[in-house]
């Protein structure tokens, strides 16, 4: 497996390129970034991406560019895109298929009742307050969540957990630790007591594994943490 971590190139658009090739490009999402436009009208990431390519090739016209998967806004970590209307479909196929594995990083001021542990969850959206709420047995409009955790490090305030999913919810790493009583650092939506002072919450898409789309070369990203003192206390 060929493993790409902590390799950032530098330029105007002050985006933080991972990895790129000629069919995708993977990048390190800042918080308060939003990596599709929605109705607040900021500037999304893809079209920052698109920016830095235009830039890069001296390219005229349209940018190709192809969302593949998304990160809530006050979240950090690795975001991948498809540069080709080739990758795009095979992409989409890996992450609907659940064969692309991402894992992150949180971190929770309380203690997790366990070590370790999978949490399962039916979580219901509410559109409305743009929250999810979770039930500990099915609803009506519920969807079912899974995840697996582990406490990697203890801090002097917090604890550090890392995160896969099983499952893609709404929120879902969010809820399902707060319905523990661990809420993320930052995240006043689901109970953390303090902002953050970037309005961030302390979740980081730390690592992502998946099969190249042309090439069949399995891949796996990390993302260097942001820097903040409390980040900077992990071990990485």
């Amino acid at each position: 497996m060929a493993h790409r971590s902590e390799k950032i190139s530098s330029n105007k658009n002050n985006l933080q390129v991972l990895h790129e090739d000629n069919h995708i490009i993977v990048v390190n999402k800042r918080a308060g970034d939003i990596v599709q436009g929605d109705k607040t009208g900021d500037k999304p990431l893809s079209e920052v991406v698109k920016s830095y390519l235009k830039d890069k090739y001296n390219k005229e016209g349209n940018v190709y560019l192809g969302v593949v998967h998304r990160l809530d806004r006050p979240t950090t970590g690795i975001v991948l895109f498809s540069k080709t209307s080739k990758a795009l479909p095979r992409l989409n196929k890996l992450f609907a298929e659940k064969t692309a594995k991402k894992t992150y990083w949180a971190l929770v001021k309380n203690e997790p009742p366990k070590t370790s542990g999978t949490l399962i969850h039916w979580l219901k959206k509410n559109p409305k307050n743009n929250k999810s709420t979770a039930y500990i047995k099915e609803v009506e409009g519920s969807k079912k969540a899974i995840l697996h955790y582990k406490i990697i490090q203890t801090l002097d305030n917090f604890y550090l957990l890392e995160i896969d999913l099983e499952t893609g919810r709404h929120h879902q790493i969010r809820v399902q630790l707060s319905s523990i009583g661990c809420p993320i650092k930052g995240d006043l939506k689901y109970g953390f007591n303090r902002s953050n002072k970037d309005a961030s919450i302390s979740l980081h898409a730390r690592t992502l594994r998946f099969v190249h789309p042309v090439k069949k070369e399995d891949l796996k990203f990390t993302a260097p943490l942001p820097n903040e003192a409390v980040w900077n206390a992990c071990n990485n």
